[in-house]
């Protein structure tokens, strides 16, 4: 492991993310409301890393959220939702990796919601407008 365990075991599951991982968000509003308020969240890792007491990829994952803060009662005002109905929806999207303890999200979500949006305004990916003078 080399001098940055933290970075290089989250790098490890960006490289590996599933892309079933959208089939969790989908059309659940909810959801999309709670990562969509995670990218706007700020978010840092520990000072202090715990010790990693295992090398399994659900070990890993749980050691990677042990050692990141970030304020629940902002990440909850952001996604204006019910306490109750925000905290079954967090435990699911965090234990699925829709959600990556760096403040970002699985490129599959990003992507499924970057065109969903688009697809209300009937444009294009990739494409932008020029407006004339």
């Amino acid at each position: 492991m080399g001098e940055d365990p933290y970075t290089e075991r989250l790098e490890w599951f960006k490289q590996n993310e599933r892309p079933e991982t959208v089939l969790l968000i989908g059309d659940d509003k909810e959801m999309i409301k709670v990562v969509l308020a995670w990218t706007n969240t700020k978010v840092r890792r520990a000072r202090e890393l715990t010790n990693l007491e295992g090398e399994s990829e659900s070990e890993v994952w749980e050691w990677l959220w042990e050692n990141t803060h970030y304020s629940r009662e902002e990440l909850l005002a952001k996604s204006a939702l019910p306490s109750l109905v925000f905290d079954k929806k967090l435990i699911p999207i965090i234990g699925n990796r829709a959600l990556y303890p760096d403040g970002t999200v699985n490129s599959f979500v990003q992507r499924y919601l970057r065109e969903r949006v688009l697809s209300l305004f009937e444009v294009k990916p990739g494409k932008t407008t020029v407006k004339s003078r």
